[in-house]
């Protein structure tokens, strides 16, 4: 190689670096300003949940109190009536209810408690996740094109990427109709949260892969890991506002009288018998992915280390949260365990799946792990 070409082959080396580096502070100035978004949206959820009526809360209440419960116990269950010389038995509509158990409650109005103002509120904050959304996206496109590959190659970028499909979920479940706005406030804080912890403590500067990971496998079990991460965090929050919505639910039948902080909050949610539906459709129509996921990274493991399973930690704690979430849906679909049992499962099973992220990467070594595990820099492969 002539002293010219080498020279014109460092000279692009170099600015492609530059360029590289100069994505790389792009993406982090987007994923600081969709932190600002976010809380924006977090302020205006809270204002939907303030400034929304607290007179249209109160179906729930009055739904189960105890005079209501008593007037069904003594309405006849059969009734006969005469239709010309022939006595006709008409028996009452049978109410067919989910797996929460055996109430028949409507859902609340929503965090804006069917109060045009909360309303407004409710929408500004939508738009606004929806924004964050679409700026967090960028930060994640332009982390990608820094690196040139997958922006999944470590914890940091698992983080960012899976807080952004997670909120994509959200918009998505909006976009198609879906009744999931009371969603909003804990999805927000959550993932504010998450990325507090991606920037400061998981934060890894823009690098190529290690050689295992450079692999078109990369694209395909990771991806899928994230999605299904994304889409079982919302069934979790749904589960988690089942178990508080049931015990509120559970209070009133017996005649009690909650406060009115947990009122004003409990009314506005769906009924448990929704919630408890929407998280188990939710962990059901994703779990194949999830089965899929581990076979895919079974086949890459194959391909990178000759050996398909080796029970390496992360592929452990993999099978076992299949494994959970396995038993959640058998358990749920059995008549013996439904309702809160299930949910319990279902929180287990999450509980599983945040451990095989955080706590394998962060205190176990393995395969997966790359490079030593510390407060400044962690590294470990995500999935």
């Amino acid at each position: 190689m002539s002293l010219a070409a080498a020279t014109d082959l460092v000279t692009a080396t170099s600015l492609a670096a530059a360029k590289n580096e100069s994505l790389a502070e792009i993406s982090n100035v987007l994923i600081y300003s969709a932190m600002a978004v976010y809380t924006l949206a977090f302020f205006a959820y809270i204002a939907e949940w303030i400034f929304g009526s607290r007179s249209k809360v109160a179906r729930t209440a009055a739904a189960l109190t105890p005079r209501a419960q008593a007037a069904k116990k003594t309405a006849p269950a059969v009734t006969v009536k005469q239709e010309g010389g022939t006595a006709v038995l008409e028996r009452p509509k049978v109410v067919v209810r989910a797996a929460a158990g055996a109430r028949d409650v409507p859902d609340g109005p929503g965090a804006h408690g069917g109060d045009a103002q909360g309303d407004l509120y409710g929408r500004i904050a939508v738009s606004l996740t929806v924004l964050a959304f679409l700026v967090e996206f960028g930060g994640v496109l332009t982390r990608a094109l820094s690196v040139q590959r997958a922006p999944w190659g470590n914890m940091y970028e698992f983080n960012i990427t899976f807080t952004t499909v997670a909120v994509g979920v959200y918009v998505l479940l909006l976009a198609l109709k879906k009744n999931v706005r009371w969603l909003g406030l804990f999805l927000t804080t959550t993932v504010l949260l998450d990325l507090g912890l991606a920037v400061t403590v998981l934060y890894t500067a823009s690098d190529q892969l290690v050689p295992a990971l450079d692999s078109y496998w990369l694209y395909i079990h990771v991806s899928t890991a994230i999605l299904c991460g994304a889409v079982f965090y919302v069934g979790a929050v749904g589960t988690v506002l089942y178990l508080f919505k049931d015990s509120y639910e559970n209070k009133l039948a017996r005649g009690g009288r909650p406060g009115s902080f947990a009122t004003s909050v409990m009314e506005r949610l769906p009924a448990s018998a929704s919630l408890d539906k929407f998280s188990y459709r939710i962990n059901a129509a994703v779990f194949p992915l999830w089965t899929f996921t581990i076979i895919a990274g079974a086949i890459w493991a194959g391909d990178a280390w000759g050996r398909y399973w080796g029970w390496d930690p992360k592929e452990t704690w993999s099978f076992i949260t299949w494994v959970a979430y396995a038993g959640y849906l058998h358990a749920r679909a059995t008549a013996g365990w439904k309702g809160r049992k299930a949910a319990y499962l279902a929180l287990l099973a999450f509980g599983c799946w945040l451990f095989n992220y955080y706590g394998v990467n962060i205190f176990v070594s393995g395969k997966h792990s790359y490079a030593d595990v510390g407060l400044g820099a962690l590294t470990a492969i995500g999935f």
